[in-house]
């Protein structure tokens, strides 16, 4: 089982360490458990999907310890101005443009021009953001499809071995998660509910605040249509070569014509690799002259699922 400790200083210091090496840290904020890594280390975000089994790479939040740790990483609006100082520190999530140099891996947003932020306000979490001094990307600490954590013991129970340390300060206060609020559309859009409710989001824009539902028109969550991560240039699945004037996006040893140009998710075929590596370097080869996109096979297991549920919305028809 995973190393679980309570949390005082010297278990903060550890889990700063494995932090900064790229390791996965679990600890409490107000909403539930979360499964911690650098935001900015793309090994440490893929160490995240692969813990959890996630099916699919779903956008991650990343959490900070105050606004002004924000300003490189997200594009400020005045109404996420007025939210931040409203309802943060607090169980608020908001989804906002990535800042031109953002340095949150690509993995952390899923490939999007977006990226969901928090600034918790449990005391634990604001210790170890405050001695980690990283963005800290942590969806719930669970195996995926199964109840958030609101306990180390739950953590511990659904993640095993999966995670380095599990930080341990009680029961969470709210239980619930987050509620992620869209502020990239002239309509605030709830995309999920939670800690913060609609009225008091609407009581504090001075504006109607839209609920996202597949019956209406509100804007999509990211990473719900089929489409959504495209890139300019069709995409071919599951190439041994390139084809004239394309771009190849090889996996592991590579036999086929590499085309015009050719950059390796991984070389060695390792999974993890893979996933830390897929958006940086769709965006790199999804230029011209290149006519297209081919990729290479990747195996249907582990991160694998991932990989290829994101490569074949790339691939859809748009």
């Amino acid at each position: 089982m995973s190393l679980v400790l309570p949390v005082n200083d010297e278990s903060i210091a550890l889990a700063s360490t494995l932090l900064h090496e790229g390791k996965l840290v679990a600890f409490p904020t107000e909403t539930v458990y979360g499964l911690g890594g650098d935001a900015t280390n793309g090994h440490a975000v893929a160490s995240i999907y692969k813990a959890k089994g996630r099916p699919t790479f779903n956008p991650l939040i990343v959490h900070v310890d105050e606004v002004k740790a924000l300003d490189p990483l997200i594009e400020w609006t005045e109404r996420a101005r007025v939210l931040a100082k409203a309802f943060w520190p607090g169980p608020m999530t908001l989804v906002l443009k990535r800042a031109p140099s953002c340095p949150a891996s690509l993995l952390t947003s899923a490939g999007l021009e977006t990226l969901a932020v928090r600034i918790p306000s449990n005391p634990d979490a604001q210790r170890l953001l405050k001695a980690t001094g990283l963005p800290i990307a942590a969806p719930s600490a669970n195996a995926s499809g199964k109840l958030s954590p609101t306990t180390a013991n739950h953590v511990a129970d659904s993640l095993g071995n999966n995670v380095d340390l599990i930080l341990d300060g009680g029961s969470c206060q709210i239980g619930v998660e987050s509620t992620v609020i869209d502020l990239t559309s002239e309509i605030p859009v709830i995309l999920r509910p939670g800690g913060i409710t609609r009225e008091q989001l609407e009581a504090a824009l001075g504006c109607k605040v839209a609920v996202y539902s597949a019956s209406t028109n509100a804007p999509m969550s990211p990473g719900m249509l089929s489409s959504h991560y495209a890139p300019h240039l069709p995409v071919r699945l599951n190439a041994k070569g390139a084809e004239r004037n394309e771009a190849y996006l090889a996996f592991g040893i590579t036999e086929g014509n590499a085309g015009a140009a050719s950059l390796n998710l991984s070389p060695s075929g390792d999974l993890s690799e893979a996933a830390a590596n897929l958006f940086a370097m769709m965006r790199a080869l999804d230029t011209p002259p290149h006519s297209g996109i081919a990729v290479a096979p990747i195996p249907m297991t582990g991160l694998g699922l991932a990989i290829n549920d994101r490569l074949r919305r790339a691939a859809a028809n748009r």
